[in-house]
Formats: structure tokens, C-alpha cells, sequence
């Protein structure tokens, strides 16, 4: 099977009431262990990859990682750029074998946000290819991606319609409550996502894909394993996974996952040097972080994104 677009697998979705989850990649263990999981679980897949991750690993490994995920797994993956940040960054993935783009101009105004992500849709669709937009701007860092709180928004669900019919994007990443990164929100509070934005969303936007970034929630397991080997996280962090299985059974298609993989692998590799801090060999502390993002996507796929057995 090779690789997909998202047009087929957010249609069900939508209709089904589930959302699709879409990983970041950096490396051979993390494509690894989100692949394992989504075939033991029969669930349909986007594999992500960023600007830096882009840079840090190079386009033609990545490449290779992915088209061997597909022949391993028989899954309808779908490759996607992460917040593309200009039409030539778009246009290399497009032209590298990459089934779908982002691109994040949500910093513009409004007009030249139509402008920029129009340029893009032409080209991709002109390639068989599917392009994400975003209105509102998410706080939080990741990546190439830096917004603080005070320069961020929440989408105006009036902006919508406009923006989908002039652009002809084919998903549309909101901001209405989520933020980048994993250190977000402060002990003791409870975030709640703007449900009344996204409903007026759906309103205006019938049957039509909504995206959610910075959608980290970090289990209560993986909190104390990373308490456990040096880390300092105060409970659970980020958005309460019941509020993103709400989100996923109304118009949200895709969900982003990246920092909580991160947080999975680096505290398992911690765990692995407090037990045995002489050993050098990298299989030896790579297969354990492996399978610890293997269980964090399981979990995700599970209790998140509702998307097991949808392959």
C-alpha cells in the first residue's frame, strides 16, 4: 500500500466520530514504536514531520523510515510537514513524496493568511496533495514554533467560512485552548477547551475537518516514572484527555502528538542509566524507550483518540 492522503480517513472519521492521531518523527525507535502500536491496534495513522525534525534527520531517511512503516504494517499512513512556514518548504516536501502539508501563516493578518496558504493549496492539489491550514495562534514553543501567551488567540469562528472557500484548504487547525510543549499550564489548574468555538466552528464548517495542535496530555503513569529518575512535573500536564475525546467526537479529525512521545523516551533512557549507569550500548537503552512510545500511542489510539480498529 503506499502512502495516503488524509481526504479518505478524516471522512470516516468525521462521520464516525473518532480522530486520527498525528505523531512526530525524528528517528527510527520513535517511527518504531508509533507503528507497532497503531498495527496491533488496527488503527489508521499520520506520521508527522517538522521543519527542525526535517532538518535534524534529513529528507530521504525520514523518507525511508516511513515507506518501510507502510511495507511493515500494511496501515494507510498519511506523511504530513508539521507547520510549514513558506510556500518553498511546502513545495520541497510536495515534491519529496509527501502526501500532506501544513502551512502556518496564522502569525498574518487575515488577508495575507488567505494569500500565502492559497499559493500552497494550488500547488499541492496540483500534486495529489492535501494541505492543513490554521486560523488563531496556539501559545507554547516546539520546534520551530514560539508564540507567547500574550501574541496568542483564540479563533474567531466568524473568519472561517471566508478562509476555507477563498484558501480551498482541505483541514483547518483552530486554536481553542491547547498550547505547545509539555511545561504549559500551571499546577493545580484545570485547563478547559473552548467547546462553544469549535461547535460554531463545526456550524459554519458542515462535515468539515478541524485539526487540534498542542494537544499534549501526559499520563499519570509516565508523570511518575519521570518524577522517579530526576524529573520535576507537579501531576498530570497538559489538556484532560476526556476534554480531547469530547473534541474528537465532534468535528476534530486529527490530533497532534508530539511532546508527550518526547517525555516517553527520555524518561524511560533515564530510567535505563539509573539502573545501570555503565553501559554504553545504544540498542540497550533504545529498545526500552521503543516501547515505551509503543504504550504511550496504544494509550493515545485507546482513550484519546478512539481510532482502534478504524484502520
Amino acid at each position: 500500500m503506499p502512502l495516503v492522503t488524509t481526504k479518505e480517513m478524516f471522512e470516516k472519521a468525521y462521520n464516525g466520530g473518532y480522530a486520527i492521531g498525528a505523531f512526530n518523527v525524528n528517528n527510527m525507535e520513535i517511527v518504531q514504536g508509533i507503528t507497532e502500536a497503531a498495527k496491533e491496534l488496527n488503527a489508521p495513522l499520520i506520521l508527522q514531520v517538522s521543519k527542525g525534525a526535517r532538518a535534524y534527520a534529513n529528507h530521504t531517511y525520514l523518507m525511508k523510515l516511513v515507506e518501510a512503516a507502510v511495507i511493515e504494517t500494511g496501515l494507510p499512513i498519511c506523511l504530513h510537514l508539521d507547520h510549514g512556514d513558506s510556500f518553498d518548504l511546502c513545495k520541497s516536501c510536495i515534491d519529496g513524496g509527501f502526501t500532506s502539508v501544513m502551512i502556518d501563516k496564522s502569525s498574518l493578518s487575515l488577508e495575507e493568511n488567505i494569500a500565502e496558504t492559497k499559493k500552497v493549496v494550488e500547488y499541492a492539489h496540483d500534486h495529489g496533495v492535501v494541505v492543513e491550514a490554521e486560523l488563531g495562534t496556539l501559545a507554547g514553543i516546539e520546534d520551530e514554533v514560539n508564540v507567547s501567551a500574550e501574541d496568542s488567540s483564540y479563533t474567531r469562528p466568524e473568519d472561517v467560512q471566508e478562509f476555507v472557500e477563498r484558501t480551498g484548504c482541505d483541514s483547518l487547525a483552530i486554536a481553542i485552548g491547547t498550547s505547545h510543549g509539555a511545561y504549559k499550564f500551571k499546577p493545580g489548574t484545570k485547563p478547559q477547551l473552548r467547546f462553544d468555538i469549535l461547535e460554531e466552528v463545526a456550524k459554519r464548517l458542515p462535515s468539515f475537518p478541524i485539526v487540534l495542535h498542542g494537544s499534549s496530555s501526559v499520563p499519570q503513569y509516565l508523570v511518575e516514572k519521570i518524577n522517579a529518575h530526576g524529573g520535576n512535573m507537579p501531576g498530570a500536564i497538559g489538556v484532560p484527555e476526556d476534554q480531547l475525546r469530547q473534541a474528537a467526537s465532534l468535528a476534530v479529525c486529527k490530533i497532534n502528538i508530539d511532546s508527550d512521545l518526547r517525555l516517553a523516551m527520555t524518561a524511560t533512557i533515564r530510567e535505563y542509566f539509573d539502573e545501570h549507569p555503565d553501559h554504553f550500548d545504544p540498542r540497550q537503552y533504545l529498545k526500552p524507550s521503543r516501547e515505551a512510545i509503543k504504550e504511550l500511542v496504544a494509550h493515545k489510539i485507546i482513550n484519546v483518540l478512539g481510532c482502534n480498529g478504524k484502520a
